[in-house]
């Protein structure tokens, strides 16, 4: 896939500013590794093949296991999420397809359960930069080879 345009010299000042915001939300303080499901789900939803590829290679390095990367997509069945992790990828579902599901009352439960309200926000602001990452990537062709990806 070849870009159409390239993000940073179209819009240098809000990209930079995009990407500084993104690069907060890594130390957020929530766990690398969490962070790194959540991402993946969102993009696994929105279909974003950059997103995926940076992601999945970014919990690699995290410590994340090749079993529970092919196992985000069907988190619900699969035993090896803790509930925080189970609440976070719930969370983000939600959030992603906002449209179609409106966050239920029990998946807020589960929310509070294992987020404290600020976890809680920064978690939001994390599934929203990732949504916007996938809508740019998507929407613009972009696709980055250098996160260990092999022709």
């Amino acid at each position: 896939m070849t870009a159409s345009l390239n993000l940073f010299t179209a819009a240098p000042e809000l990209m930079k500013a995009f990407l500084a915001f993104s690069n907060q939300m890594e130390g957020s303080g929530l766990e690398k590794p969490l962070l790194e499901l959540v991402k993946i789900r969102a993009s696994q939803i929105n279909g974003c093949a950059n997103c995926l590829n940076m992601h999945s290679y970014e919990a690699r390095q995290a410590g994340e296991t090749e079993q529970r990367l092919h196992l985000i997509a069907a988190w619900r069945d699969a035993p090896c999420y803790s509930d925080r992790e189970r609440a976070a990828l719930a969370w983000t579902e939600h959030l992603t397809l906002v449209a179609e599901h409106r966050p239920a009352e029990a998946v807020r439960a589960a929310l509070d359960a294992q987020f404290s309200a600020e976890e809680q926000v920064k978690l939001t602001m994390v599934i929203n930069v990732i949504n916007g990452w996938n809508r740019l990537a998507v929407g613009f062709g972009l696709f980055e080879a250098s996160y260990g990806w092999k022709a």
